[in-house]
């Protein structure tokens, strides 16, 4: 039975050979994309968190940027963690606090010269106190909630002038990059949707199921789940945005661009700086940008144009490749 509805999918999947798979993708996602909305934001959960949609988040993905506006993680929960209380304690646990965030006062005591840090809590001195009695260069001494730091180089003042913002922004508690996380309501299941991600620290978690947390960060994706996972995520970021703005795509001719984006193994923009960039054919580089750059470099290459490809033949006036223009039509005559 699994066998039949496999071959039933596969044969489904299959294109006439000579179709133009690229340009009518390419049709099927630019076209609808233009009538996207410009809303750049949409906000998520009780803090309004600021997630990036629409043209601007599909600009990023096809464009595989590194840095993108909004980096956000979907944290699900085991079944025995998944009740509202173990979500909210699970959200205070991940979100990081730095000592900048536990300090009522921080001042340079120029009498003393020392840098004294007045805490809300005791807990939050000692824990501090802890950590740069462990730090070299400095001597860290503990009254009640305020902590005193003092430096063993001959520039004290200048020293601890340097290293105060440092100090301020020493990790506490949470896990690095998780600037704040919300819980979200989704059916029965309660969610931690966050802003900034670690995927590699949270998936090491207990409470958290692996098998349905995923950051929206594809560059993050491939490093900690192989490029498998980034292909995976293309495909699911690009439909979220087109469904969300109520545009309907076939989502083979998604799978098919994210396929072009990782068959390499790495994740690779579209553009010249990725796949339209290392086509093999000179004249489908100089038709896209920076024309005299290629020409030049192909004659210095001494690069041979085949004419295999739509470009390049639309190019000069050929008959394309595609449809009917795959073949040669051979008569037997009487």
């Amino acid at each position: 039975m699994e066998e039949s509805i496999l071959n039933k999918e596969l044969i489904r999947s299959k294109l006439e050979p000579g179709s133009s798979i690229g340009i009518i993708a390419a049709q099927s996602i630019s076209e609808p994309a233009t009538q996207l909305t410009m809303r750049v934001y949409h906000l998520a959960g009780s803090l309004g968190l600021k997630i990036t949609q629409g043209l601007p988040r599909l600009i990023e993905i096809f464009d595989a940027k590194k840095n993108i506006s909004s980096p956000t993680m979907y944290i699900y929960l085991k079944k025995e963690y998944n009740k509202e209380e173990e979500a909210i304690n699970f959200a205070k646990k991940i979100e990081e606090k730095r000592v900048r965030h536990l300090v009522k006062k921080s001042y340079i005591n120029l009498s003393e010269i020392r840098l004294e840090l007045e805490f809300y809590n005791k807990s939050d001195a000692k824990k501090v106190h802890s950590i740069l009695s462990q730090r070299k260069n400095i001597i860290s001494k503990i009254n009640e909630n305020i902590v005193f730091v003092y430096s063993e180089k001959e520039e004290a003042l200048t020293h601890l002038q340097s290293i105060k913002e440092s100090i301020l922004d020493i990790l506490v508690y949470g896990i690095e990059g998780i600037k704040e996380a919300v819980v979200i309501k989704e059916d029965d299941n309660y969610l931690i949707q966050t802003k900034g991600t670690n995927l590699e620290k949270i998936l090491e978690m207990e409470e958290v199921d692996i098998t349905k947390t995923y950051s929206n960060d594809i560059h993050e994706t491939a490093r900690v789940l192989g490029i498998e996972a980034a292909r995976n995520l293309i495909v699911k970021e690009v439909l979220k945005v087109l469904t969300e703005q109520g545009l309907d795509v076939n989502p083979y001719y998604v799978t098919l661009v994210a396929d072009i984006m990782c068959f390499s193994g790495e994740v690779m923009p579209i553009g010249r700086y990725g796949i339209a960039g290392s086509k093999s054919s000179v004249l489908v580089r100089a038709n896209f940008e920076e024309t005299i750059k290629h020409l030049t470099l192909a004659v210095l290459r001494n690069e041979k144009e085949e004419f295999k490809g739509v470009f390049e033949n639309v190019f000069i006036g050929r008959i394309v490749p595609i449809g009917t223009g795959f073949f040669e039509l051979i008569t037997r005559e009487e």
